[in-house]
């Protein structure tokens, strides 16, 4: 059986890169195709034996500034030709879901989330009125094509509820929902050491949506040391709004990452994300997770036994529950065992069981 996997676009890692190299292990001979490709950015996809990419690659600074090009992305996977294959496997948040197949060729569509500029995020990326006027007409014509490439795949599978419910909202679609596994590297996790401290943890990029601003104004409210792992166009930003407990780490490597995983007194997962992985993360090396309560956090956390909730988008509710919260209470191998729900296994399992019906 050929098999093609479509991913938007590779030039960063993050949760979404961990589900594609998941689908790598399973299909390792499958053909990847995607809009661009960054090799200095992206050095975890050379694993792939051929990466086709679309025209984009062509433009310049298409491949740093993809998102100045969303009007072409429509076009960039239409262009590509699935003849040769039996199964296409993408796996989106944009515009990957809307390559044209054959009749006799499968697609299947993992959906990260329905495009988030288009429909759930809308107001937070057109929040400027003379910015939302302009880009209108490009916004109505990319709604339009999004919902016709939303029927295109012949299934679609949810990484979470909440993206479930958001598909049948925007697409008007249904879903089954299967989570993306934990892809962590055991030599690795294993070599981890300690990191001196007593902190809380944020593993995030740092853009507006993951809201890490709510966790740096709730540790300078209480003087809590915080650790930010991450990096991001909001950086200067949320640097200037830290006090003297808040340390913003950068970039790290997988065990860098881990050495924090293990010495943190637990991970502040503060936005509204699709799913999370982060949490499964910090679950697997027995840490609680306090979360905003919703999305794919409902999903992963076990209120009482293996994090904590708090209930809206401010400070002050944050703050209540850091006020509240003493590690001590949380068994680690609860934590370790729910993380276990998450597993490559269970995702591999999962995902052959389902393309069989198909």
């Amino acid at each position: 059986m050929k098999v093609a996997l479509v991913y938007d676009r590779i030039n960063k890692w993050g949760g979404a890169e961990r589900v594609l190299l998941a689908l790598y292990n399973i299909f390792p001979n499958a053909t990847l195709f995607t809009s661009v490709y960054d090799g200095k950015k992206a050095p975890w996809a050379a694993v792939f034996k051929k990466i086709k990419t679309s025209f984009l690659q062509n433009i310049p600074l298409a491949k740093k500034y993809h998102e100045f090009f969303p009007v072409l992305m429509p076009m960039a996977f239409e262009s590509f030709s699935f003849d040769n294959f039996d199964l296409v496997i993408s796996l989106t948040s944009e515009a990957a879901k809307g390559v044209i197949t054959r009749p006799s060729t499968r697609h299947i569509c993992i959906c990260l989330t329905p495009t988030r500029y288009l429909w759930s995020g809308y107001n937070e990326y057109f929040s400027n009125p003379v910015i939302r006027f302009f880009s209108y007409p490009a916004v109505w014509y990319l709604r339009v094509w999004d919902s016709i490439a939303s029927r295109r795949p012949d299934k679609i599978i949810a990484i979470s509820t909440n993206v479930k419910k958001r598909i049948e909202k925007y697409y008007s679609l249904a879903s089954i929902v299967i989570n993306p596994p934990l892809m962590l590297d055991g030599k690795v996790q294993k070599s981890a050491k300690k990191v001196p401290g007593n902190f809380f943890l944020v593993v995030s990029r740092l853009v507006a949506y993951k809201r890490v601003d709510l966790a740096i104004k709730a540790c300078n409210t209480l003087g809590l040391n915080l650790k930010i792992v991450g990096s991001g166009s909001e950086e200067k930003r949320l640097k200037s709004m830290a006090g003297p407990t808040i340390e913003f780490v950068g970039q790290v490597t997988d065990e860098e990452l881990f050495s924090y995983y293990i010495s943190c007194k637990a991970l502040i997962f503060p936005g509204r994300e699709d799913f999370g992985l982060t949490m499964v993360e910090a679950q697997s090396f027995g840490k609680p997770v306090i979360a905003y309560g919703a999305g794919g956090a409902l999903d992963i956390i076990i209120k009482g036994q293996t994090g904590e909730f708090f209930d809206s988008k401010t400070p002050s509710s944050l703050v209540k529950v850091l006020k509240n919260f003493i590690p001590s209470r949380y068994n680690k191998e609860n934590c370790i065992r729910n993380s276990e729900r998450f597993s490559y296994k269970e995702f591999k399992k999962k995902l052959l069981n389902f393309l069989k019906t198909v």
